[in-house]
């Protein structure tokens, strides 16, 4: 008979009712001390705990609470503080924040997205002279906190990112690598792990999620591994439960890291068959302990008969005497606190039916592990089965290619405007009355005639900063979005909102994600941006106003996506609502439109051999959803945090007229990558770190884009912050705009008179 309890392995870090976020910026905000910060931190933790508690978890993971990053936390613990930090002489939270955010002089770390999440994490930096060392005795002293506080001391066990994952994800100066790096941390990882069980840890999750890459095959990091888990899994310390999650380990992988000395080894069975048919075929350790992450973590959806048919399978490849625990896929970080904080009715009932949020996912993974279920009902259509967009929804191959060339077509747009044109990505700062005035619409508070009339003011308002400021290509601001997927969502059939259901993105950044739950095209078929770009545009006389628009695969992979059907199929559905809005700001008077693209890399599978197949629909979805356009509308693409260096041909398949990226943080990466590959549209590269309070000066923005002149022509560079400005303050955006543009000015008069 196989043996079954249960795990955890990650929970929302935010608190049940966000209380993280307001507590962040109280901080930042310097409305509240230190002391009080970190209060409210131990507080949110010990409810994660106790909420995990009352669903019945044995094992329950604990240590991944953090106040802004958990990976920025560990390069902290193991020592990895940015060179620019160290030599600042700051300390404590002040060196921990200016890393996240920046400060005067004093540039934040880069930030990238987390494997193929929306978590967007900090990128540690190991340069010449960093040394790792540990600085263990905060995390020590808060898993002793929640070791005090629950019922049973040894169920609470401790989650520590793992030395091969940890060294992976950060950044290298020349000379510096990720094996020396790993090499250096093991001695640590095992004083770390002495410490804990000295404090009476009997388990202890090492989190391995980069084990499911490709290069997880290569010989460096096969050694790396082995050597690394021979000396932790040996060294007297607390048990090990080897967590790997986000994708299936290949076969080649698992064979080698079955044979690891740790205890148990998790598993993601979530995101294809492939995991469950590896082990099927190649068996499990008796050994060991076997972790079946059958429990999604990454959607809303419960599919209680899909994770029962999986851990079926699970229970039939093992032995009979097996010791099987059930856990989530991933941590439920990616997923809302609690479905019960959505009101009766604000939701359909027979789509509530079949949802579930972290507490809910808990109630799933004690039920399947507590019940003798025969389901065979194991699917993986969701990720797996995706499917071509040609010929779907009564598309035609005509409909993905422009009707000119881009060189053709490129003389045909905006030729008034000047070498260096200056623009924004879209959105401006959100002041407190506007978000009460969107609140009070929505819960009928405010008619549309006198919640439009406000909007309406706002949009001219912000029309008027940017003409003062001196941009080229203006903005409507989007004062009436909550958020840039959210927005559509509400304008859309097939999808639906949470009034409560926050993920985390970043630090104190958390986003609603909108639940697809049918087929989806524009309510009505009517037009969702027009009537907020014909304000701007009368309001903006003769300068041009950007239409502005999510794409297709943004929304598909900012949403949490139907499991019925394959998201290729429901990208095309996405794409074709926004090819009308094209047509539609078109006919309006629109002659330039902005489709982000910014979650292009979120969700692609990890493994190079698995991606090509996802890009491909991609990359038609956005062109299925753009290549209606007339040749004189230019379209712009924005993308933003996240890797693209080696997507760049597809990228440039997309056959947008203008690229905008996040390039302040970066160091340039992704402009040298353009640059090699010989990019030839119009870029615009940001000058503008949005994500740091800090006002960029005009001489450091003009030095960023002297940078760019070897890659294009004045003409068509394009001048730019990183991303949507509204997270930042009017204070902060005002003056950071006016150097922008002067800075733009300034290389404008110098390539003049040279």
């Amino acid at each position: 008979m196989v043996h079954l309890r249960t795990t955890t392995v990650g929970f929302p870090r935010t608190g049940p009712k966000r209380e993280m976020k307001m507590a962040l910026e109280k901080y930042w905000g310097k409305k509240i001390t230190e002391s009080e910060l970190l209060e409210v931190s131990d507080k949110v933790a010990l409810q994660s705990l106790r909420d995990q508690e009352a669903a019945g978890v044995d094992l329950i993971g604990v240590g991944d609470h953090t106040l802004y990053d958990h990976v920025l936390d560990w390069s902290e613990r193991f020592g990895l503080t940015c060179k620019r930090v160290r030599e600042a002489k700051l300390t404590g939270l002040e060196a921990y924040f200016t890393q996240a955010r920046g400060r005067d002089g004093i540039p934040a770390l880069d930030m990238t997205k987390y494997f193929d999440s929306n978590y967007h994490y900090m990128v540690p930096e190991v340069v010449a002279d960093t040394v790792p060392r540990g600085n263990f005795a905060p995390f020590l002293a808060h898993v002793q906190l929640l070791r005090s506080k629950a019922a049973k001391a040894d169920a609470v066990v401790p989650i520590v990112l793992g030395p091969v994952t940890l060294g992976k994800l950060c950044k290298y100066a020349e000379g510096r690598t990720a094996a020396a790096l790993v090499k250096d941390l093991v001695p640590l990882y095992k004083e770390l792990l002495g410490e804990l069980s000295r404090a009476g840890v009997k388990e202890v999750q090492l989190h391995e999620p980069w084990l499911v890459m490709s290069d997880a095959e290569t010989e460096e990091v096969r050694s790396l591994t082995t050597a690394a888990y021979k000396e932790l899994g040996g060294c007297g310390g607390p048990a090990v439960n080897l967590c790997v999650h986000f994708d299936s380990l290949s076969p080649a992988v698992y064979s080698y890291v079955v044979e690891l000395p740790v205890k148990r080894v998790t598993l993601d069975f979530c995101r294809s068959k492939a995991m469950v048919e590896i082990v099927e075929k190649q068996g499990f350790p008796a050994t060991k302990e076997l972790g079946a992450g059958v429990v999604d973590g990454r959607n809303v959806w419960r599919n209680e008969a899909a994770a029962g048919g999986i851990l079926q399978r699970i229970r039939k490849a093992v032995q009979d005497d097996a010791r099987v625990v059930v856990a989530p896929s991933c941590s439920l970080q990616f997923v809302p606190y609690d479905l019960d904080h959505e009101e009766e009715g604000s939701i359909p009932a027979e789509v509530r039916a079949k949802l579930a949020f972290a507490k809910q996912k808990l109630e799933v993974l004690t039920k399947l592990a507590s019940s003798d279920s025969s389901s065979t009902a194991a699917t993986w259509i969701g990720e797996d089965n995706l499917s071509g967009v040609e010929g779907a929804k009564g598309v035609t191959p005509e409909m993905y290619t422009r009707s000119e060339p881009f060189k053709e077509r490129r003389g045909k747009q905006l030729a008034e405007l000047p070498d260096f044109p200056t623009t924004t990505i879209g959105s401006f700062p959100q002041t407190a009355e506007i978000r009460k005035l969107r609140r009070e619409w929505k819960e009928g508070k405010v008619g549309k005639a006198a919640y439009e009339e406000q909007i309406d003011k706002e949009i001219e308002r912000v029309v008027g900063i940017q003409k003062e400021i001196g941009l080229d290509v203006f903005v409507h601001g989007e004062a009436e979005r909550s958020d840039m997927v959210e927005y559509f969502a509400q304008k859309l059939d097939g999808m639906l909102l949470t009034r409560h259901g926050w993920v985390q993105s970043y630090g104190s950044r958390y986003v609603r994600p909108p639940v697809i739950h049918g087929a989806v095209v524009r309510k009505g078929g009517a037009a969702m941006t027009v009537r907020e770009f014909a304000v701007c545009q009368k309001a903006s006389g003769a300068v041009p106003v950007k239409g502005m628009l999510t794409g297709p695969v943004t929304i598909l992979n900012w949403s949490f996506c139907r499991v019925d059907v394959p998201r290729a199929e429901q990208a095309v559905e996405v794409a074709l609502a926004v090819r009308e809005e094209v047509a539609d700001l078109e006919a309006a008077g629109c002659r330039v439109v902005q489709v982000d693209e910014a979650a292009l890399r979120e969700r692609m599978p990890l493994k190079k051999e698995e991606s090509e197949k996802y890009l491909e629909w991609a990359v038609a979805c956005f062109r299925l959803s753009t290549c209606g356009a007339r040749p004189s509308t230019q379209v712009v693409t924005h993308m933003c945090y996240s890797t693209f260096e080696d997507i760049i041909g597809r990228i440039d398949g997309m056959d947008a007229d203008v690229l905008t990226i996040e390039n302040s943080r970066s160091a340039g990466e992704m402009v040298a990558a353009l640059s090699s590959y010989g990019y030839a549209r119009d870029l615009g590269a940001g000058v503008y770190d949005i994500h740091s309070p800090v006002v960029p000066t005009m001489d450091d923005m003009a030095a960023r884009l002297q940078g760019l002149l070897s890659l294009l022509p004045p003409s068509r560079t394009w001048v730019n912050p990183d991303c949507g400005l509204k997270t930042r303050k009017w204070d902060e955006v005002i003056p950071s705009l006016k150097n922008m543009v002067t800075a733009a000015h300034k290389l404008r008069e110098s390539h003049v008179s040279a």
